[in-house]
């Protein structure tokens, strides 16, 4: 990328390319850009297995939930004794690559050209401070705003509903606590009820081979359905079906959110709510034929569900014209 942009610095077909290459060269050639490098190789490093985990199909919540562990450990680590390391790393390939590299007591000059409202800090700072602990925080609250206590001890609730190593993940205290966060569909005489329930239903589903090689939760929905066990354990299978509306709900409305930020713009916001609810659904239609997840819904319109922080009722996003 170097070569092509002295190649544009000294070939461009217009005075504006040529100063736009050479003001790119100039960035990519100083030790704050390399510096950027450094420390986002360090951190995506250390965030990519969990993100690699998160995307699979299989949805393996224990080993998920285990990495979230693990990344908020190392970021921790890398925060309270990683400064130096990565100053050191990023000195030696400056000098290597014949970088000029900035001491870090003296103030930092920006490329800005106005600095007449930029703030007086020294290198140390601007790096540290500004760069290094921010980036790294922001991770970390991100982190535990997504994966707080409560979010993580629900997941691995979920995760004992998998049937997959003949129902290995089975656990009846952890089932019964994750429909404690259903108030409103478990009632106490149904909790009493759902222990009862799940104590038959393992003994039984273990011994039956058609609940053999199961994949997921899904599977296992389906498979309930056909052999009519969804009858005979009724509150089971609600558990199965709020673990699978979950997900789905969650992804709907944070979808809904990213389109919001495209259709209530500065110019548009004082837009009314019916306005925007028409906007948000035409952005929802597929251009396929296909459904839009809002189906899934249809049964829970008025559940009010919290999203990144907002409440947000499903309804609002409903597809129905």
């Amino acid at each position: 990328m170097i070569d092509v942009l002295d190649m544009i610095e000294e070939d461009g077909t217009s005075s504006e390319q040529r100063g736009d290459a050479k003001l790119l060269l100039k960035c990519m050639q100083s030790f704050e850009f390399i510096f950027i490098l450094h420390l986002m190789k360090k951190v995506l490093s250390i965030t990519h297995e969990l993100s690699q985990a998160l995307q699979r199909s299989d949805q393996d919540i224990v080993n998920a939930m285990k990495l979230v562990k693990m990344s908020k450990q190392k970021l921790q680590t890398i925060r309270d004794s990683g400064w130096d390391s990565l100053l050191d790393e990023v000195s030696l390939f400056c000098e290597h690559h014949e970088v000029v590299i900035p001491n870090m007591d003296d103030t930092y000059q920006t490329f800005k050209k106005s600095k007449r409202n930029s703030e007086k800090v020294s290198n140390l700072h601007y790096f540290q401070v500004q760069f290094f602990y921010q980036v790294i925080d922001r991770q970390l609250q991100e982190l535990n705003n997504r994966f707080s206590e409560v979010n993580t001890e629900l997941l691995l609730c979920i995760a004992c509903l998998n049937p997959r190593d003949s129902f290995s993940a089975f656990d009846k205290k952890n089932l019964i606590r994750l429909a404690e966060f259903y108030p409103s569909k478990f009632s106490p005489v149904q909790l009493l009820e759902l222990d009862s329930q799940l104590e038959n239903y393992i003994v039984d589903v273990c011994s039956e081979d058609a609940f053999y090689e199961l994949e997921g939760i899904g599977d296992l929905s389906i498979k309930m359905v056909e052999t009519r066990r969804h009858i005979v354990y009724p509150l089971v299978y609600l558990l199965l079906k709020l673990s699978l509306i979950l997900p789905v709900a969650t992804a709907t409305a944070e979808r809904a959110f990213s389109a919001m930020k495209i259709i209530k713009t500065q110019l548009r916001n004082r837009m009314g709510d019916q306005w925007s609810g028409k906007a948000l659904k035409e952005m929802a239609r597929p251009n396929t034929s296909g459904n839009c997840p809002c189906i899934y819904f249809d049964n829970y319109c008025n559940d009010t569900i919290r999203v990144g922080g907002f409440f947000t009722t499903i309804n609002n996003f409903s597809c129905d014209p």
